[in-house]
């Protein structure tokens, strides 16, 4: 219903306009009738109204002049305005038009001219609300796209504070994937139609959770996978503690409202917690990684539970005590294998899949076989960059066949083990090289060292990724430089190995909590 207030210093109009019409059957109610303009304005300043037809003489206050301190106070949020006139004068009628009045018109007020009014005003706020859900859908698809770069690491310090502007941070973070869940026979049971209904029944049931103000931390169809009908909530100890509650019980009631809005189990995948924004594409990588374990648990059981030949057994455990091993003529001959069994056109896109998915989970657990305290998620994030189903296979026989030599080489270094003096050339590294643009990736080559090891090793030794350590140690660097010279702190930012004065400002008050030009002033002058 739209609100309505009448105002007029005669009650028998007041009492005429309310009875002209049924104002309910017309989608309206009056609020609020007035007997001037001041009341009406102090009505209109405490209470929304959409429509407000008014008097133009009235004592203490006159009808345009309402209008005239309305427009000045509230601007484009004031309500809509008709003008109410006995006089057919030339003069009001322009006024009114100045004012943006909707309308000028005639005492006494004629039923179809209301009608007409009415009608014009319920047009007028239709379109109004389809505009801004217009805009507000636009908004939200620009902010998923900003979001999605900092999900993946693809972010500078703009996207950085366009995003968080957005969201209610506090505390730590975790990206956390919904999902129906497949090993449900109803979930299995549907096709792409019925799981595109159920991802939108998902995505619903987030957004009623989190609540109008708090709709930009769920993401539709956040990781864009083919054949996964999944939504993401960005959750913080914020949401949390708005709710009054500890993570878990968070998660526990998360989880609770959409299986009861859904009317479907669903899975959840949680990522690891970070401590920024800067450092989320860490728990996306850790909730993707869990998603594909389940993926692969679930089609090794598929495929065990399965006869006819569908899984290719054989060839593949072939193929994987090759890679063990470390033999790669074997590996050749065991790709060969493989790649002949999967083109032979027996199998369908499903089962390529599973056959796919049984070789890659069996991989995994040759790395925790190595090494029981070896980091799985890293191993799938490193598996999952190199090859994944469909992707392995495009490739041809030549793709795999690198792939599973490359992957040979790391259980090999995963036995020896001798990486310390890997290490100690690394930080090395960082010493001497720390304003050039070192990576991981390329340090990895240098050494002979698979980059998805390495990362897990420097990680369990020094608490904090490369990336980290290497930003860390350009800040104290940075912070000396501001203690001992008298360089301006975009000079400061290139000596250290920034390009972007505005980037390495950011960098520098996570860590030490202020900016540079604020820490060197307070080392200077700690009174400051």
């Amino acid at each position: 219903m739209l609100k309505v207030m009448l105002v007029d210093d005669e009650p028998f109009i007041l009492r005429g306009l309310s009875l002209l019409i049924d104002w309910r059957e017309q989608g309206f109610e009056i609020v609020k009738t007035a007997s001037n303009g001041l009341d009406a304005l102090e009505y209109l300043r405490r209470e929304k109204v959409h429509l407000v037809l008014a008097d133009i003489r009235m004592p203490g206050m006159t009808g345009l002049e309402l209008v005239e301190t309305l427009r000045k106070e509230q601007g484009a949020k004031r309500p809509y305005f008709a003008i109410m006139s006995g006089y057919n004068d030339f003069e009001y009628a322009r006024q009114a038009i100045c004012n943006a009045c909707l309308d000028y018109i005639l005492k006494p007020v004629s039923r179809a001219d209301l009608l007409a009014l009415l009608e014009r005003v319920q047009k007028l706020y239709r379109e109004a609300e389809e505009k801004k859900a217009e805009e507000t859908r636009n908004e939200k698809a620009f902010f998923t796209r900003r979001l999605t770069s900092v999900l993946y690491g693809k972010h500078d310090p703009q996207t950085l504070d366009y995003v968080r502007e957005r969201l209610h941070l506090h505390g730590g973070l975790r990206f956390v994937l919904l999902q129906p869940d497949g090993r449900d026979e109803k979930v299995r049971a549907m096709d792409d139609q019925a799981l595109r209904r159920c991802q939108e029944e998902l995505y619903a049931a987030c957004l009623s959770f989190l609540g109008a103000a708090n709709a930009y931390h769920c993401v539709f169809d956040a990781t864009q996978q083919r054949g996964v009908y999944d939504v993401c909530v960005l959750y913080s100890d914020a949401l949390a503690e708005a709710d009054g509650c500890d993570e878990q019980a968070y998660f526990d009631r998360l989880r609770e409202r959409v299986n009861a809005q859904t009317g479907v189990p669903v899975l959840m995948f949680i990522g690891d917690r970070v401590g920024s924004l800067e450092t989320l594409d860490i728990s996306v990588r850790s909730a993707i990684a869990a998603r594909v374990v389940e993926s692969f648990r679930m089609d090794v059981l598929q495929a065990d539970s399965e006869n006819g030949g569908k899984l290719c057994k054989q060839t593949l455990d072939a193929l994987i005590q090759a890679v063990e091993q470390g033999d790669a003529g074997a590996i050749a001959q065991g790709v060969d294998g493989l790649c002949n069994a999967l083109d032979s056109g027996v199998l369908d896109a499903q089962m390529i899949t599973v056959n796919v998915n049984y070789l890659l989970f069996r991989l995994v657990y040759l790395a925790v076989q190595q090494d029981e305290n070896v980091n799985q998620e890293e191993i799938l994030r490193y598996i999952t960059a190199n090859t994944y189903a469909e992707g392995a296979l495009r490739g041809g026989r030549e793709y795999l066949n690198r792939f599973a030599n490359e992957y040979a080489g790391y259980l090999a270094q995963l036995r020896s083990r001798n990486v310390g003096g890997v290490l100690a050339k690394i930080e090395r590294e960082v010493r001497e090289n720390y304003t050039q643009n070192l990576t991981l990736k390329e340090l990895s080559r240098k050494y002979y060292i698979n980059s998805a090891y390495l990362g897990q090793i420097f990680r369990k030794k020094y608490g904090v990724s490369f990336k980290e350590y290497l930003n860390e140690y350009r800040v104290e660097r940075a912070a000396e430089l501001l203690l001992h010279t008298d360089k301006k702190v975009m000079e400061i930012a290139e000596a250290v190995g920034y390009r972007d004065p505005d980037y390495f400002i950011n960098r520098f008050i996570a860590s030490r909590g202020c900016t540079p030009a604020r820490f060197r002033k307070q080392a200077r002058d700690p009174g400051a």
